[in-house]
């Protein structure tokens, strides 16, 4: 069978635009069980007070939650056959998103188009936009 994509990022935050991502390119991934589908949670330190010295404790506080959030895809991901990943990055979601993808040469991105941090997404520019902008490949955005 052939397919266009052997390498799909979809980024992840357990939000219901995030779900409809992981499903979207669970989708894609069932044409070929060869493409590798590697999802991919990032976490602002930002938004964990980093500068006020207290990422650390905030931190710990969030690796339940983002536990959480990865047993949801992974159970979602779980009747596909196709090579998986569930990765954890720390840093700006856009940045982390399209440096990660070039480094792994995907072919491409799956994300929603909004996340669980609207207010902020209002001030900072939209996750998503901003993939779309810079990515080195096609972005499909889930609305």
């Amino acid at each position: 069978m052939f397919s266009f994509y052997s390498r799909i990022v979809v980024a992840y935050d357990g939000s219901t635009l995030g779900k409809k991502a992981l499903e979207m390119a669970k989708a894609l991934a069932k044409q070929d069980d060869r493409i590798e589908v590697n999802v991919l949670y990032v976490l602002n330190p930002k938004y964990l007070g980093s500068e006020f010295g207290v990422y650390e404790m905030l931190l710990e506080n969030q690796k339940e939650k983002i536990k959480k959030t990865l047993d949801d895809a992974k159970i979602v991901m779980e009747d596909l056959k196709n090579p998986k990943d569930y990765v954890v990055l720390n840093g700006n979601p856009a940045e982390m998103i399209i440096e990660y993808s070039k480094k792994k040469d995907v072919d491409l991105i799956v994300i929603g188009s909004r996340g669980l941090s609207t207010i902020k997404e209002i001030v900072l520019g939209s996750v998503s936009h901003n993939v779309v902008q810079h990515a080195h490949c096609p972005v499909l955005v889930a609305k």
